[in-house]
Parts: structure tokens; C-alpha cells; sequence
């Protein structure tokens, strides 16, 4: 029995899986948790990527391992191989302003054009244009810019600082793939190659991709999908891994015509194509899947943690709060919930508050703002699959994934607010799933098929739970931006 072994080192925690590759059936897992907040230490990550392994029982009888992670995180790295700072995540807004200096200097059509996407807070690019500006003595340290996958997979080969690792600070041995280099708004899905010049004008200095010729700050060697990246010291093949959504495209099989919406710590949204995207608004990333194709992408803030505000505001629990919101009727009778609790990346209102709109002494229930609570975060998400299919992506089913996905009350609004086939598959670790698919693939230099299994959700479409969302959103994101 040939076992190859996948990680998800996400925002919340670090989970393992271990499967046969014949067949794809998971024979142990693991996990263990991420400490809260907007920036980390990655060598707390590293910490939980050996406990969660071990609590997957090791991987002393594993030929091939791949490392999924959350995208555009920032670690910095001075020529030793240290880590200068706590590591920038996606859900850090502080760069804000520092994407927006971004995209007037260099345009939104232009950065459509050259990467596929238009800088905000989350990509790697206006995180270091933050570092640059707020702590120019860490900026001048820098040798070196990593992902966070990147980061764990130059670790798992045993390269690192001198005297915490086997191999020491080769920054050149740093690799990444098109998944991962595609968020970071200076490589382009469409060239599959870096925009150096785009790094320069974030950062300020110039960069050169890991084993080639000349000075600069070291950027991770693209790997193919199907390619491995080296072996841990005494250990299983490394596989290149891939960003979070990528890998849960891989691990949910998603194939052209599929919609694929995760509600995790973040909502998105996105599909697999053959056609690069590239959107001046900004709605749309252009993106890369870990297969050689495209997966463009809507990324919201705020998900399944807008289910976990609802329910300390009822003061019940998410089981309570799925059974308010079912008994309530669709649309919680205009009660309407904009759910921009961390500010929002689409639309793009990084300093917004949520707000509860169209309260009403008849309507101020329980059961309503429960409701609402779904209602709004599942529409935010469905504009975003609007914005996909305005972008050229074919749409013929939705494949809803996510820990919330189980959830009764989500999968009855989302049968009534997507305009679209929903299919919600069995509960699983997709992120690693698909690590664990793409471990299997640079093993055997063959992508592997496995089966999973999907319920079919009823059709219930009601246009009027959307319509009244959009009306509230759109007068929250005009108060916002008329400060």
C-alpha cells in the first residue's frame, strides 16, 4: 500500500491527511490549531505542522507530502534564513493604503494587463510596500520573500537558519507553484512568469527568482504541478504544494464548468478555466489552479465567522442558530445583514463596519437576525459568482465546501440564493485532500481521479433575498466611501 500525505497550514490551524494513493482512501489524519490574530509567527506554524503530522501518526511510511496554505501571507527572510518579522496574513488590512499608493501609480488596467489582478490589502505586493514604508530598518533586511507554503516546504526539505536546521539558509533552494505566485500581484498566470518590474515599484529594490543570475531579493522558483521539489532529509518526496483554494479545487475535482464556494475563515469563490482572468475592477484575481490552468477567484473577509458573530450576539449556539435561522422566513422579513465585520476586500472596503439594516419592532426576532446573518453572507458570495461569470467562466454547477457547508440553514438559503445546480460534498478535508492529490501526482507523474461523493441540494431560487441584500450593501459601501 503506497501512502503520499497532504497538509492545509490555514489561517485557523494546520491539518494532515494520509491516503493510499490507489485508491484515495484516507487512512489516518491530524491537526492542530494556528494562534489567532492578523500576523504570526511562522515558527509557530512549523510547530504545529510537526504536531499535527505526528498526530497523523508520523510519516516514516509516506513516499510523497504536500504542504497547501493560506495565499499572500508575508515572510521576510534576511540572508541567514531568519524570519525579520511576525509574517503579514491576507486578513491583515493595515496595507490598505499602501495597495491604493499601488494602483495609482501604476494604473488598475495595467496591473489587469501584466499579473490578472488589481492590488488590495490582502496581496503579498502591498504588504511589502507596508513594510517598506512603516519599518524601512525590517525592509533593508530583507533577503528574501516568501508565502507561507513556501516557507513550510523549505523547511520540510531541512533548509533554514544555521543551528535550527540541516542544509542551513540556501535562499535559493526557496520554490513555490502557479497557485500560490499567482496571489501575490507580481506573477501573471498568463506569462507564468514574474513581473520583477511590479515588485520593484512595491518594494523598492530588485528582485531575481531563486536559482538565477544576478543581485536582488530572492523570490521562490515556480515548480510545475507534476514536479517534485526534493526529498526531507531521510524522508518522503516534497511536492511543490499550492495555495489554499487551489488545493481544494484539486481535492474536490473540480473540472471546467465547476463553480467551487468554500466558506471558511474567508468566503470564495471560484473556477476552473482555461482562460486567465484579468479584471481592472479588481473584483475578479486572476489566479492560477495547481493543475496548469486558470481558477479566478472572489475573495470575501468575512464567512463563516459572520455565523459565529450571529450566534454571541444571540448567545446560543451554531446548531441553535442554524434552527433560528430555518424558521424564519426567506428574505427574515427585511431584516438584512451587510456583514462587513473585518472591513470587506470585495467590494473593496477594508475600514467598513457590518451593519444590521431594516429592523422593525415587528421583525426584531431571534429567528430574523439569524437569518439575516446567512443571508447576508451567502450574498455577498453569490456576487461574487456573478463577477465570475461577467469574467467568461463557465458555470453549470456549484460545489459548496467549507465547515459551514454542513450547516442545515446554509444549505437551505444557499439552495435559495445561488441561481444554480448546488451540490454539497461529504464532509472532508479538501485543502489537504488535494495536497495530498498533488503529493500522489509528483510520485507517479500522474494526476490521480479520485471519487467523491456530493449531495444534490433542492432548487428553491428567490431573486428577492438578493435583491434586498444588494440594495442595503449598496447604500453601506456609499456612506463608507462618502467619508
Amino acid at each position: 500500500m503506497t501512502l503520499v500525505a497532504g497538509v492545509d497550514s490555514s489561517t485557523q490551524s494546520c491539518k494532515a491527511v494520509v491516503r493510499e494513493v490507489a485508491t484515495g482512501r484516507q487512512v489516518r489524519s491530524g491537526r492542530a490549531p494556528h494562534p489567532d490574530g492578523t500576523e504570526v509567527a511562522p515558527a509557530r506554524w512549523w510547530s504545529a505542522l510537526q504536531t499535527a503530522l505526528a498526530s497523523a501518526g508520523g510519516i516514516d511510511d509516506v513516499e510523497s507530502i504536500s504542504i497547501a496554505g493560506q495565499q499572500h501571507g508575508l515572510v521576510a527572510l534576511d540572508a541567514e534564513g531568519r524570519v525579520i518579522r511576525d509574517a503579514l496574513l491576507w486578513n491583515d488590512v493595515r496595507s490598505a493604503a499602501a495597495a491604493a499608493d499601488l494602483v495609482a501609480e501604476v494604473g488598475a488596467d495595467a496591473y489587469a494587463r501584466r499579473v490578472g489582478l488589481v492590488p488590495v490589502a490582502s496581496f503579498t505586493a502591498a504588504k511589502l510596500r507596508w513594510l517598506r514604508d512603516a519599518e524601512p530598518e525590517n525592509a533593508a533586511r530583507v533577503a528574501a520573500v516568501a508565502l507561507p507554503h513556501d516557507w513550510l516546504t523549505w523547511r520540510l526539505r531541512g533548509y533554514g537558519p544555521r543551528g535550527e536546521s540541516a542544509l542551513g539558509p540556501d535562499l535559493d533552494a526557496l520554490t513555490t507553484d502557479r497557485s500560490d505566485a499567482s496571489g501575490t500581484a507580481y506573477w501573471s498566470a498568463a506569462t507564468n512568469a514574474y513581473d520583477l518590474e511590479l515588485f520593484g515599484i512595491a518594494f523598492g529594490r530588485a528582485a531575481r527568482e531563486a536559482g538565477s543570475a544576478g543581485a536582488g531579493v530572492v523570490l521562490p522558483r515556480v515548480i510545475g504541478p507534476d514536479q517534485a521539489v526534493g526529498r526531507s532529509e531521510g524522508g518522503p518526496l516534497i511536492a511543490p504544494g499550492a495555495g489554499d483554494n487551489a488545493a481544494a479545487a484539486l481535492g474536490v475535482g473540480a473540472a471546467s464548468g465547476d463553480v467551487v464556494v468554500s466558506i471558511g475563515t474567508s468566503g470564495t469563490a471560484f473556477a476552473v478555466s482555461d482562460t486567465p482572468a484579468a479584471d481592472p475592477t479588481g473584483v475578479v484575481a486572476g489566479f492560477a489552479d495547481a493543475t496548469g490552468r486558470a481558477l479566478p477567484l472572489v475573495a470575501t473577509l468575512n464567512a463563516a465567522r459572520v455565523l459565529d458573530a450571529a450566534a454571541r450576539l444571540l448567545g446560543v449556539g451554531h446548531a441553535e442558530l442554524a434552527t433560528l435561522a430555518v424558521e424564519a422566513e426567506p428574505g427574515a422579513g427585511g431584516v438584512v445583514l451587510v456583514p462587513y465585520f473585518e472591513g470587506e476586500r470585495t467590494p473593496n472596503l477594508p475600514s467598513a463596519k457590518a451593519q444590521v439594516r431594516g429592523l422593525t419592532l415587528a421583525t426584531s426576532r431571534p429567528s430574523n437576525l439569524a437569518r439575516a446573518a446567512v443571508e447576508g453572507m451567502l450574498c455577498g458570495i453569490a456576487d461574487g459568482v456573478d463577477a465570475l461569470a461577467a469574467q467568461g467562466a463557465t458555470a453549470r454547477r456549484m460545489l459548496l465546501i467549507g465547515g459551514a457547508a454542513q450547516n442545515v440553514a446554509v444549505q437551505r438559503v444557499a439552495a435559495q440564493v445561488f441561481d444554480l445546480p448546488v451540490e454539497v460534498p461529504t464532509a472532508g478535508e479538501y485543502v489537504a485532500d488535494g495536497a495530498a492529490a498533488q503529493a500522489a501526482w509528483a510520485l507517479t507523474s500522474e494526476r490521480p481521479r479520485w471519487k467523491t461523493v456530493s449531495r444534490l441540494l433542492g432548487r428553491d431560487t428567490r431573486p428577492a433575498i438578493r435583491a434586498q441584500y444588494r440594495e442595503s450593501a449598496a447604500l453601506v459601501a456609499e456612506e463608507e466611501r462618502g467619508r
